[in-house]
Parts: C-alpha cells; structure tokens; sequence
C-alpha cells in the first residue's frame, strides 16, 4: 500500500533521530530521548530511537539508559559521515515502512538541514526551532497559564479546532511551541492533518532524564525479518538493525 501521510490512524509511536559524529551520540539526543519518554507516556506508545552511521551498534545501548524502548540502527560505510541525500533517504524509507505518528530532530546543523527534507518528501508538517513539547492537555494548559497572558478562562476551554470545517479535539496531536517575532510572542504548533507530526527542538531546552543503566544493558539487538534496505547512491546497500528490550 502507498505511504499515505493522511491517514492518520496507521501511525504509532514517538520517534527521535539519534545523531552521532564520529560514533559519538550528541548529547542533544539524550535531551530528546528524555523528553521523548514523557511523550510516548502520555500517547500509551513506544519511544523509538533512529540511529544512522557506520558499526554504531556499541552506542545505542546508552539510548536505552534514557528511556528508548526500542533503536533502529542503520549500518553502512556511506553513512560514517552526514550527507544530506543519504540520510534523507533512509529516514524517509524507515519512515514509510514504520509508520510513526511523531519524529523529533534536535536543532543542530545536521537536524536543520535532514528535518525539513524529510518532512517535504513525507507531505507532512514540520516545526522548527521548540523549546517547548507537550501532548497531555491538561499539562499543556499548566504551561500556557505559567508563561501565556491568556486568561484562565480561555484556556480551559481549549481541545479542539476547526479543520475543513468540522471540529477535530487535539488530545493526541502533538503541541510544539517555539519563539516567534525576535522572541517577543510564543506560538504553539499543531499538525492536525498529516504524520508524522515534525519538529526539531534547540539543544539544551530539554531536560536530561538520570541514567539508568538497568534499562540500558536489558537493551539487546534483535534480528530484523528485512535486514537490508534499498541501496543508497553509489550502489551500496544498507543493513539495519532492531536493538529492543523485547
């Protein structure tokens, strides 16, 4: 069946793309897999990390220390280093194939260039630059009452907008909040239409769950049905990887 970005209810899980230079994780990721964890508590979901590199089996165990149920790993030598269509093409395959319902990058240079090109090539919405990612409504609206000027009143009556003219309740669509107009207004995001629902959040905003290295050595790699993926320009396949608690 064609990948269809409308359709909803195929989608599940929270996903976090796990960046690494040199077969070292960014410690922006383990901000995102913390931050990933309360999101795919509030869903009822899997917290899923996508690692892309070259034998980068050894660190994804960590990512299980910060609360990922599961890591897909993707191996081959044209991904040691970053490269825009490569990266892309991976992401956007195992998205087709997975279905998860939210992907979050982090805001580096990598993400902001990987982030936007995988959410055009997906027909869906992206979201750029949060500081701030909520999915639970009565959470969000203790945050709006923190840090918004709206009244109480207002807030409490939000949970649904208009989409094509009929109501839709934004229970599980994921609210994204970020900086707008120099910093002077905060805007909070959705994405009611299309999955998965895409954002990249600024490194350092989010905080860093303890590490439990219980969880992180109950991590083990398991075999793939599929193991090998389309191949990557140049000819050369790529091989992935589950690694799970399972």
């Amino acid at each position: 069946m064609a990948f269809n970005s409308a359709d909803i209810g195929a989608f599940k899980n929270v996903w976090v793309f796990c960046e690494q230079r040199q077969g070292v994780m960014m410690p922006t990721t383990f901000e995102l897999i913390s931050e990933g964890r309360k999101l795919a508590d509030e869903l009822g979901v899997e917290l899923c990390g996508i690692l892309l590199g070259d034998n980068v089996d050894g660190i994804a165990n960590e990512l299980g220390g910060y609360g990922a149920d599961k890591v897909y790993v993707y191996n081959s030598p044209l991904l040691k280093d970053f490269t825009t269509d490569a990266y892309t093409k991976v992401i956007v395959e195992a998205v087709e194939e997975f279905k998860p319902e939210v992907l979050v990058f982090g805001a580096s240079n990598i993400g902001r260039d990987l982030a936007p090109r995988c959410a055009a090539r997906l027909h869906t919405g992206l979201c750029a630059d949060c500081t701030h990612l909520d999915i639970d409504m009565p959470n969000y609206k203790g945050f709006l009452k923190e840090v918004s000027t709206l009244p109480a009143e207002r807030i409490e009556k939000l949970g649904t907008v208009m989409i094509n003219r009929e109501p839709h309740s934004v229970e599980r669509d994921l609210k994204m909040t970020r900086p707008a107009f120099g910093g002077h207004l905060m805007a909070s995001i959705i994405c009611p239409r299309f999955r998965p629902a895409m954002a990249t959040v600024r490194p350092g905003v989010m905080k860093k769950n303890e590490y439990d290295a219980a969880k992180a050595e109950a991590i083990f790699a398991a075999a793939c049905p599929d193991a090998e993926v389309s191949l990557l320009p140049g000819g050369q396949p790529v091989y992935y990887y589950l690694i799970s608690a399972e």
